[in-house]
């Protein structure tokens, strides 16, 4: 038999695209935020900037493809994170007057954007960028957006003050993205809420409900994925990073179950929690994080293969698919495909 394999976002960015990312700050003062420089940097690529991202999404797809990636990701690379950039593209959030404050349960603080008046689409943008990737392969590439409460984590909230009704103005803006992918075709469209697994007493009260209403509408033949990790490293090779309680997933479990999302993606490489969890679902697929993303050791195919068997003692094989923990950003290009081959291998070979 042979496991689907697929990715969950980010891809290393070639050197050739100048764009600032929260995977590797540069060097000097102030970088704190690449948020603040994005602009600027893109402004200084000038009109080549199109051609520069088509080359580096280009490269990405291809990268996976090779590596054995059966649905790849456009790898982000165009974003300085996979957050902020969705951001640039709603009314209500002002990326000149950034706010500091704490984020992911405190555990650094950054300037964000900031949320000033009523949330909404600008223009829908979303779905040209699935074209433009989807033109470069045969395969079919999934789309990855933030869901509202990683999206109200990750800005200063200045106009709603209340986290209610922001997720609620943000899912309704997200949903039109959502429409508008399915109906460009995407068969694969991923919303990304790690703040579930910080947060999950608040995915319980209403980020389901507002995760329901982002999926409002979206056709049946479209896979409806959520993207649930414990939390990115500050930098790679750092084991002490606090992360997500792993109990989080047992509190959220049974609601993932009974909604309407297909697939969950969930990390179960950089800490091997109880696979157990796996048996609460009976209908939904679970995308089963099996190498790490901030740990330059690379995984063997057999240890791969023999964490994947395991999991097979509490899941069956039709609804499980293998994917990295989350995005490779924090990785360089060589050590991501060599992780990614091995993978693969291990997802083919049981």
């Amino acid at each position: 038999m042979s496991l689907t394999t697929t990715c969950i976002g980010a891809y290393p960015k070639p050197g050739y695209v100048r764009l600032p990312d929260w995977f590797n700050l540069p060097a000097g003062p102030d970088t704190s935020n690449p948020t603040r420089f994005w602009l600027e940097a893109m402004e200084a690529l000038g009109s080549g900037a199109p051609a520069i991202i088509e080359r580096g999404i280009r490269e990405a797809i291809s990268d996976q493809v090779a590596c054995g990636i059966d649905i790849p990701t456009e790898g982000e690379i165009a974003r300085e994170n996979y957050i902020h950039y969705h951001c640039r593209h709603l009314n209500g959030i002002d990326f000149e007057n950034l706010t500091e404050r704490a984020v992911r349960g405190g555990n650094y603080s950054a300037d964000l954007p900031s949320i000033v008046s009523p949330v909404s689409m600008k223009k829908s943008y979303i779905a040209d960028d699935w074209r433009r990737a989807q033109s470069m392969t045969s395969r079919p590439v999934k789309i990855t957006l933030p869901g509202p409460m990683t999206v109200g984590d990750t800005t200063a909230d200045l106009f709603y003050h209340d986290p209610v009704k922001r997720g609620s103005a943000l899912a309704e803006a997200l949903n039109e993205e959502v429409l508008s992918l399915a109906d460009a075709g995407c068969r694969h469209i991923q919303i990304d809420e790690p703040v579930f697994a910080r947060q999950p007493g608040n995915a319980l009260a209403f980020g389901f409900e507002n995760l329901e209403k982002a999926f409002h509408g979206c056709p049946r033949q479209v896979m409806r994925t959520v993207h649930i990790c414990c939390g990115y490293p500050d930098r790679l090779d750092h084991p002490n990073y606090p992360k997500a309680d792993l109990d989080a997933y047992n509190r959220i479990a049974d609601a993932i179950e009974e909604s309407s999302i297909d697939t969950v993606s969930l990390e179960f490489a950089h800490r091997p929690g109880n696979l157990s969890l796996l048996e609460h679902f009976k209908t939904t697929r679970v995308i089963f994080g099996a190498v790490a993303i901030a740990k330059s050791r690379v995984e063997t195919v057999e240890e791969i293969r023999e964490h994947l068997g395991r999991a097979l003692k509490h899941i069956d094989a039709e609804r499980l698919l293998v994917a990295p923990d989350c995005g490779l950003g924090l990785l360089d290009r060589k050590c991501a495909m060599q992780k990614l081959r091995n993978m693969s291998e291990a997802a083919r070979s049981l």
